[in-house]
């Protein structure tokens, strides 16, 4: 007898054979409809739809291509290292959808443009929970983490009235180009922050000018953009944040226009909207009204943030599905 408590014992999930017969899989066509045939079981109809689209498009491009062991292994390795590469404060397979156009075309498709609503950007990795709440006028960055910008913008519906009291997060690089979480001593949240729009849908914080970055090459995927013959880099940019009940979250940044990398950004995340132009104010009295600690000047970067209600954004993403004929 085997000793129980030396095995990992697998367990039944207690779901009974189909109620239909499956026909041995002697050709390669019988086991695609066979995994099609057990697709109509699954328990909404959502997902229904998801996985006979998965399967038929996944099972297409393995005919296609005619995949062979090999590759098919190679993928799987690959696949394993991508989650192997993850901790807490790096998500390796957002990077991986990221530099595949998979995270753009996801949050072009659940955010087409609404109006006159802002445009939404991808998330990117280095978004993270623990930012710091911070007053209007006050600082996400740290002394020393780069040259200083002002951010200031309103927050209103597609009606041009004000919205108060949305939460904005925001995350930046410093003018190294890291983020806070590439540091191993990292010890607190920098160059992030959480603020809120006031009565009249105003904010303003202080920051740093972002800088261009590589995205991390030192992964899996920085060894696949190497032989796609691919850069890895990401043009300035500052990542934004708006979330309010009522309205649809928005994800967005703001990309400083004259970086040429604008055109070939690694993550397909910039839109012509979302270039904008950083103003130069050299005042040594504004630099310290602003509050910003050193020298006479600063950029400024002003922009209007327009959202949709839940609603508007609702019958928009419907018109789409309709528009595609996709199963929402």
């Amino acid at each position: 007898m085997v000793e129980a408590s030396n095995v990992n014992k697998a367990v039944s999930n207690a779901i009974p054979p189909p109620p239909f017969e499956l026909p041995f899989p002697d050709r390669p066509e019988v086991i695609t409809t066979n995994m099609q045939k057990l697709n109509t079981l699954a328990e909404s109809p959502r997902l229904k739809f998801l996985m006979e689209n998965l399967v038929k498009h996944l099972h297409g491009f393995i005919q296609d291509t005619s995949l062979t062991t090999e590759e098919w292994m190679a993928t799987i390795q690959y696949l394993t290292r991508v989650g192997q590469t993850c901790t807490d404060i790096r998500q390796e397979f957002i990077l991986l959808s990221d530099i595949l156009g998979v995270s753009a075309l996801v949050d072009a498709l659940n955010n087409p443009p609404s109006g006159n609503t802002t445009e939404s950007s991808v998330l990117g990795p280095f978004f993270t929970e623990d930012a710091a709440d911070i007053g209007k006028g006050e600082s996400i960055a740290s002394e020393g983490k780069g040259q200083y910008m002002w951010v200031e913008g309103r927050v209103l519906d597609t009606k041009g009235s004000p919205i108060p009291d949305v939460v904005i997060e925001t995350w930046e690089t410093d003018e190294n180009g890291f983020y806070d979480t590439q540091y191993k001593d990292r010890s607190r949240p920098d160059c992030r922050g959480r603020l809120r729009s006031d009565k009249d849908g105003n904010f303003a914080y202080r920051a740093v000018v972002p800088v261009a970055y590589p995205i991390p090459s030192d992964g899996p995927v920085g060894d696949l953009l190497l032989k796609l013959r691919r850069h890895n880099m990401r043009p300035n940019h500052l990542h934004m944040m708006f979330e309010k009940p009522g309205f649809n979250k928005l994800t967005t940044a703001l990309y400083p226009e004259g970086d040429p990398l604008n055109f070939s950004d690694a993550v397909f995340g910039v839109k012509k909207s979302l270039v904008v132009k950083l103003e130069t104010v050299t005042s040594e009295s504004e630099a310290r009204a602003k509050g910003f600690a050193k020298g006479d000047s600063f950029k400024i970067l002003k922009h209007e943030f327009i959202l949709a209600t839940e609603e508007e954004a609702r019958v928009t993403r419907t018109q789409r599905a309709k528009e595609v004929g996709a199963e929402i």
